[in-house]
């Protein structure tokens, strides 16, 4: 990774915890504090989230398939938020039922053609450009491949799942302030685990690929040797020198 990449990477970084977990937390403290409801300075609070997709979007200059599902997200809150009663249960339990909804997306792209997981895998296990991502779809070929595709699938729609019944659970036994930190730290923290998982088993499973390779390779060499070899036995007694 260059310089200038890893820079923009941190930068990233720094802007994502600023925007989902910083600013949200002191918003609803300041505006609470000065008098607010709290489902009005929950609701103002959400909008830093927002503001974020927006800057990562002006940043990028385009708009990917992540992209869009994050914005369908926003969307899916946003309706929930204006149709449903103005309560500020309502809010906590829907930011909770959106990161849900994504592991049962997870957990039912079992049944497509492709799971969820290698749309995620060619986005970010390639550069990008139409050569390497033909190479990630050819590797579709290999049941190997296929099964750990399947298994991170699995993994991320029951950690997201998991993650929501946990977060709604504790949105009905702690209070709205505290449900604000826990919510904006927990669904990054579970997310990071997440990834963090990912990259280790998918390393794993790529060195057990090369390993099988490595050694069918060993196999296919002896037996070509062991071919070549008897192939050569019956003319031995009639060689010059015999």
């Amino acid at each position: 990774m260059s310089e200038r990449s890893g820079t923009s990477s941190a930068l990233g970084w720094a802007l994502t915890i600023t925007f989902n977990i910083v600013l949200p937390v002191l918003t609803y403290g300041r505006l609470t504090d000065a008098g607010w409801s709290e489902f009005s300075a929950l609701l103002v609070s959400g909008v830093w989230p927002v503001l974020d997709t927006a800057i990562t979007l002006a940043w990028r200059r385009k708009a990917d398939e992540f992209a869009v599902i994050t914005l369908l997200f926003l969307v899916i809150s946003a309706v929930v938020t204006v149709v449903g009663p103005h309560s500020t249960r309502l809010l906590l339990v829907k930011d909770s039922a959106v990161t849900g909804l994504f592991g049962v997306v997870c957990l039912a792209s079992l049944l497509a053609p492709r799971p969820l997981m290698f749309y995620f895998g060619r986005k970010f296990g390639t550069d990008g450009t139409k050569e390497d991502a033909e190479r990630f779809d050819g590797l579709w070929q290999y049941e190997g491949f296929r099964r750990v595709i399947r298994i991170m699938t699995v993994v991320w729609g029951v950690g997201y799942v998991l993650e929501a019944l946990t977060r709604i659970g504790l949105s009905y036994r702690l209070s709205t302030a505290t449900m604000v930190t826990v919510n904006s730290v927990l669904s990054y923290a579970v997310t990071g685990v997440l990834i963090a998982w990912t990259v280790l088993y998918g390393r794993r499973a790529a060195a057990r690929g090369k390993e099988r390779e490595r050694q069918a390779g060993e196999g296919e060499t002896a037996d070509a040797a062991s071919q070549g070899g008897a192939g050569e036995a019956p003319a031995a007694p009639g060689a010059p020198g015999a």
